[in-house]
């Protein structure tokens, strides 16, 4: 593609998938879910998205919003593959690692629009999406953890991060139910958080209020070429005639992709629990993160505890050693989770890739887009990845900030990585 030139012409205890969207609107429930699969797909559209998680779901509404016509295409449920299964977390600072600079680049713009995209939503939609704006803080619970800490807190000043470094006095004033020996903590002001539930159940509104489609339990079996090009996408309902194709299908983009193109995208499973906070129990006020996991409150009282990164492929399977690892790692922080009552556990698969960055932009072959990738930020960076292929599609480019994500930075050590990640799943690495 020429620069400048258009793209275009929930769930209970013991289950392994993640919760569920909130019903739509006053009557709209099962019985409608039930008959989507009914629903005849559009003959043709001006952009089809395959992916209806928090990224395709974001582009295709921002698509719409422009005036195109869209359909939207899910093998399962809107937000089931990660989308639901994340905790929500807009953390730039907090998620920062070294020699991420251009991807700390991307997070921070996406943080900066989160208040635009947001406002934007709501309004559309006409549902609130629970923004938490009381910012993160990084805990250390030992002296070891205290000294990690320092390094990450010397990373930040380093980046110009605006976090600031507590005493174990200081963490416990801005959380008293957490455990007296915290010695030290970063404060990242900044790094804010939504609640997953709601912002799909709003951006699924708001992208059907502009006018888009979207197909559940219709899984698309293939790209459609026409002398090297993209024409359209065949589905188990049919095809559909369109001349960009957009993959946002997370941990399972790579088996979209035409012959002769790959994206080294893997899934990244991840176990997380809820539990039910009480006013006799109490609960946190920011999210806390320790090195073994975080906890994010939730303005309806659930109280989210996350999450393992284990290489396990798409095994599902809730595991006694995952929600040990979670329980016992909630627990030495934050003692009061003791008295709670588990509302649901549950796994999801984030699409990671071998840099752990997103893959954003058009491919080799004209016509066919990506958004995939998004590792353990696809909530965090959703306006950034909407408005970045918003430009691409409609106008022709995209913003400088997203154009180190293209799919061409990775050169012939991908196979040889994607080697690595296929022998330890292999082995069974876990948590």
């Amino acid at each position: 593609m020429q620069a400048g030139s258009p793209l275009i012409g929930s769930i209970d205890n013991g289950s392994a998938a993640p919760p569920s969207l909130p019903a739509l609107q006053a009557g709209e429930g099962t019985e409608e879910a039930a008959a989507v699969a009914d629903i005849a797909i559009p003959a043709a559209v001006d952009v089809a998205v395959v992916g209806a998680g928090v990224i395709g779901l974001s582009i295709a509404w921002r698509l719409a919003v422009r005036g195109l016509s869209v359909a939207v295409f899910e093998r399962a449920t809107a937000g089931a593959g990660a989308s639901l299964a994340a905790t929500g977390m807009l953390a730039a600072a907090a998620e920062h690692e070294p020699g991420c600079h251009d991807l700390l680049a991307l997070a921070l713009e996406s943080q900066r629009q989160w208040p635009q995209f947001r406002a934007a939503l709501e309004a559309q939609s006409g549902r609130d999406i629970d923004f938490r704006e009381g910012g993160t803080l990084v805990v250390a619970l030992g002296r070891d953890e205290v000294e990690r800490l320092r390094f990450r807190h010397d990373l930040h000043k380093r980046c110009a991060l605006p976090t600031r470094w507590l005493s174990g006095p200081e963490v416990r004033a801005m959380e008293p139910a957490l455990r007296p020996s915290v010695a030290a903590g970063l404060y990242c002001a900044d790094d804010h958080q939504v609640d997953p539930r709601l912002v799909m159940a709003a951006l699924r509104t708001a992208y059907a209020a502009a006018g888009g489609g979207l197909f559940e339990h219709c899984a698309v079996t293939g790209v459609d070429l026409e002398g090297g090009r993209v024409v359209g996408l065949t589905t188990a309902r049919g095809s559909c005639r369109a001349p960009t194709v957009v993959l946002t299908a997370g941990a399972w983009t790579g088996d979209l992709l035409p012959p002769g193109l790959t994206a080294p995208v893997r899934p990244l499973k991840g176990q997380a629990l809820a539990v039910r906070t009480t006013p006799d129990t109490g609960t946190l006020t920011h999210i806390v993160w320790t090195e073994q996991i975080h906890m994010a409150p939730k303005s309806d009282g659930r109280l989210i505890v996350g999450a393992t990164v284990e290489e396990r492929g798409f095994d599902d399977a809730i595991t006694a050693g995952g929600l040990f690892a979670l329980l016992e790692g909630a627990r030495r922080a934050f003692p009061a989770i003791e008295e709670m009552a588990i509302e649901a556990v549950w796994t999801g698969f984030r699409p990671s890739s071998i840099d752990d960055a997103p893959i954003l932009g058009a491919t080799s072959i004209p016509g066919l887009a990506l958004a995939t990738g998004h590792h353990r930020n696809g909530y965090l960076l959703a306006p950034a990845t909407a408005f970045a292929m918003e430009a691409l599609i409609a106008d022709g480019a995209l913003p400088a900030v997203a154009q180190p994500f293209g799919i061409d930075r990775f050169d012939g050590a991908t196979a040889s990585r994607q080697g690595e990640y296929e022998a330890e799943y292999e082995a069974g690495t876990s948590i």
